[in-house]
């Protein structure tokens, strides 16, 4: 029998909280089997097995935190397996003719090591889909009814139980007191990466912020004429690459904005490439994936790699090399209906802007007559230890000028 040690993630992480066993003790494993999820504090990680035999012995339980280069689970090597049994074979041989019928029938009726087994020690059956959209309802397994084989919880479960009365929950509440804590959740994973960034961010960095409107008027007609050629060619385009591709058009004029103080305090290092990053709102918590060189990318190679990086994001599989390397960043907050954001910079970026819903509203045109235009609100955070409220401003401007006017793009574009 064999330990399989949790490997070396990477990024100096030495713990991770599993997630989702997908075998059993008993379970007959192949190589290259995904075994576990577990949770980092920048993603989720599947691990697989490096070669088959049977697990014997699960070491970590579901939700309980696992260590690197600790033992993750035992088992028994498909050449072990067959050595022993040969040996417990030989061994009975002599004693099988005085085994009495009772025995020979419990032997009949254990399970083969092929034989798929029900999870055991307490865990309810449920997919990781499930089990993601038990953890966002603040739910637990237990306590829902599955109508699946084994008892296993189906999506359809859970929506029914969401639909349930909370008369019972409403009077164990009132009993108990308004004061009295219901649930406790440790805080694990990308949201705790999450909350000691934005802590170190906010408390290190001053923060300095600037709002601006932006008409978006013929940004969005130029999207809706581009869209059926994207679309052709398999790729859905959002305002994101425009938003992307304008921001390192931007930063050649202004490139301090692209640029990032290092540790020490006392060296400004500037980029020549342009990896932007952008806010995701993934169930397992805020992350930010960059496209890398921005400034080299067509529009449609960006919406290309929006496309890939938010639907990682959102599964929460983003790869470390998505993550690392970011030079600014994006959020935009309009997607889910937000008009303002006061944004805290993604350390040890210089910048970041956040990007409200555009709204259709009246402005006044040249001539003074009103016109329906579709603004929407941004907000600007810059690190004030180089970037001056000027500076923040001028670069902003020239966005902006890119994006309102976006046939303008075409005289810079290499």
């Amino acid at each position: 029998m064999s330990d399989f040690m949790l490997p070396d993630i990477g990024e100096g992480i030495v713990e991770c909280e599993v997630v989702e066993w997908r075998v059993a003790e008993g379970d007959r494993i192949e190589e290259d089997q995904p075994i576990v999820e577990v949770m980092t504090d920048k993603a989720l990680v599947e691990i697989t097995a490096h070669e088959a035999g049977v697990v014997t012995k699960l070491y970590v339980d579901q939700g309980q935190i696992a260590k690197v280069h600790a033992p993750l689970y035992a088992y028994q090597a498909e050449g072990e397996e067959a050595d022993e049994a040969k040996v417990l074979n030989d061994s009975s041989e002599a004693s099988s003719s005085s085994q009495p019928p009772a025995a020979e029938k419990q032997a009949e009726t254990q399970p083969s090591p092929s034989t798929p087994s029900v999870v055991t020690q307490g865990k309810v059956p449920a997919s990781p889909a499930v089990r993601r959209l038990v953890r966002e309802h603040q739910l637990q397994l237990t306590d829902i009814a599955g109508s699946g084989k084994d008892g296993r919880v189906l999506k359809e479960d859970v929506l029914a139980h969401l639909d349930q009365p909370a008369e019972t929950v409403s009077m164990a509440s009132s009993s108990r007191g308004s004061g009295e804590v219901s649930r406790v959740e440790p805080l694990r994973g990308m949201r705790a990466m999450m909350a000691k960034r934005m802590v170190e961010s906010a408390s290190t960095i001053p923060h300095f912020h600037y709002g601006e409107e932006i008409d978006a008027t013929q940004l969005l007609a130029m999207r809706e004429r581009l869209k059926p050629v994207a679309e052709a060619q398999g790729e859905r385009l959002t305002l994101m690459p425009f938003f992307m591709k304008a921001m390192a058009l931007a930063i050649a004029q202004t490139p301090i904005i692209n640029a990032q103080l290092n540790q020490a305090g006392d060296e400004l290092h500037y980029y020549s490439h342009c990896n932007i990053g952008m806010a995701v709102d993934s169930k397992a918590g805020l992350l930010v994936p960059n496209v890398k060189g921005v400034e080299r990318l067509t529009l449609l190679e960006i919406a290309r790699e929006v496309g890939r990086l938010t639907h990682a994001a959102r599964e929460g599989r983003v790869d470390q090399a998505d993550l690392k390397g970011g030079t600014i960043s994006i959020s935009n907050i309009g997607a889910l209906g937000g008009t303002y954001a006061a944004p805290i910079i993604n350390a040890p970026e210089a910048a970041i802007v956040a990007i409200g819903k555009t709204q259709w509203l009246p402005r006044f045109d040249d001539q003074g007559e009103v016109q329906r235009r579709a603004i929407m609100t941004i907000t600007w955070a810059g690190d004030h230890r180089f970037i001056d409220g000027g500076t923040i401003a001028r670069f902003c401007n020239t966005w902006k000028g890119f994006l309102e006017a976006p046939d303008s793009m075409l005289l810079h574009l290499g």
